[in-house]
């Protein structure tokens, strides 16, 4: 079988999320087995051509992983015929102008999320890849996790009967900069920059909960800033003015109710930085970036309040864990993968710009129910 190639301009790879997941652990790990199989058979190899405004970052990187093509150039890799796909992992608030630009020179987009700073231009950008006939795809990382590709098989088994709730913990201390380095960037703690747990991570929580158990009807959210202010990459003290914490209820269809904590500012006493506690009719399970247990109705213990009494039960020890018992792979990849079958083969892809409008939408939603203090509705 042959070997096609597909040239790729990837904007923004001098970034953590841009270098490590997409250009090391996608592409290039792509790259070295040997390019996307296709389903006659055939591959397709991805040819990176790194585009960043820091000129030296970019040789760095490039002469690192023995690359040969970078430029920050973007309307020259634009112009290239031998490119057909842009990706973008650029910070948010420039990725709307770059993406305007690669559907205009005839580009299929990949892109990391959000796509947009707002609904209206997020709606923008669908309508204008639809008119120029464009291929556009949205990373929804989330669904490729271990722990969520569990739960979901347990999902589509009927394990739980009918599902009455979601409870969801993700966070971790970030610290604020002065005696220990933060762990992010100081750009998440400015909302002029596109900061903020809201926007971050409710585009996750919407396609999380649309694609495991049901669209989002309404949300009910506080989002706060618990450290007004921080240490920025320069030892600078600045003002944190996005909320760094948010706390949520979300109403999906079907009557299920999810309740998701978001927190840069909580110490972990969980097994993993994100975890999920689904509550059904005939069974239970809290599933992690990696890990999924469960408890079957057939299993669940009998607790009895009483304060007066020390506890003796271990309640942990009472659940049973999923087996790894297929290789999951790295989600990031495996999209990338689905991706490029989709540009080349035509393959399914249904995680599309209007996917990403509708992860804007809740976040806007969010922000505004805990502006208003009141249930917003999506209907």
């Amino acid at each position: 079988m042959t070997t096609r190639k597909l040239g790729v301009v990837m904007n923004g790879v001098t970034g953590r999320m841009g270098y490590r997941q997409h250009l090391v652990r996608s592409v290039l790990a792509i790259r070295e087995a040997g390019g996307v199989e296709l389903a006659d058979g055939s591959r397709v190899q991805l040819e990176p051509v790194l585009v960043g405004r820091n000129a030296d970052k970019l040789e760095e990187i490039a002469t690192r992983h023995g690359l040969t093509r970078w430029t920050t150039d973007l309307d020259a890799a634009l112009g290239d015929d031998d490119l057909p796909l842009y990706f973008d992992a650029q910070l948010t608030a420039v990725r709307e102008k770059s993406i305007v630009r690669a559907i205009d020179a005839g580009k299929h987009i990949y892109t990391e999320k959000p796509v947009a700073e707002s609904v209206e231009g997020a709606l923008a950008l669908a309508r204008h890849a639809e008119a120029a006939g464009v291929k556009n795809g949205v990373v929804h990382d989330k669904l490729y996790l271990p722990g969520l590709l569990k739960l979901k098989r347990l999902i589509d088994s009927g394990f739980f009967g009918q599902i009455l709730s979601v409870r969801g913990e993700f966070g971790y201390w970030v610290f604020e900069g002065d005696w220990q380095a933060a762990q992010r960037p100081s750009w998440n703690y400015r909302a002029e920059d596109g900061g903020g747990i809201v926007v971050d991570m409710f585009c996750h929580w919407n396609y999380v909960l649309e694609n495991l158990f049901g669209a989002v009807n309404a949300v009910t959210a506080k989002a706060v800033t618990h450290i007004p202010e921080r240490v920025d990459e320069k030892g600078d003290r600045y003002a944190a003015t996005a909320d760094d914490s948010a706390y949520a209820i979300f109403e999906l269809e079907g009557g299920v109710i999810a309740q998701l904590n978001s927190s840069w500012c909580v110490r972990v006493h969980r097994d993993e930085l994100v975890e999920f506690q689904v509550d059904g009719t005939k069974g239970s399970a809290v599933a992690g970036l990696h890990k999924c247990v469960i408890q079957p109705r057939e299993a669940t213990p009998k607790p009895v309040w009483n304060p007066d009494l020390a506890e003796t039960q271990s309640y942990r020890s009472q659940w049973q864990e999923v087996p790894d018992n297929e290789d999951f792979g790295n989600g990031f990849r495996a999209q990338w993968e689905q991706f490029v079958r989709h540009v080349v083969d035509d393959a399914p892809h249904p995680y599309d710009f209007m996917a990403g409008v509708r992860g804007i939408r809740l976040a806007e939603a969010g922000l505004e129910s805990s502006r208003e203090g009141r249930r917003i509705s999506l209907g």
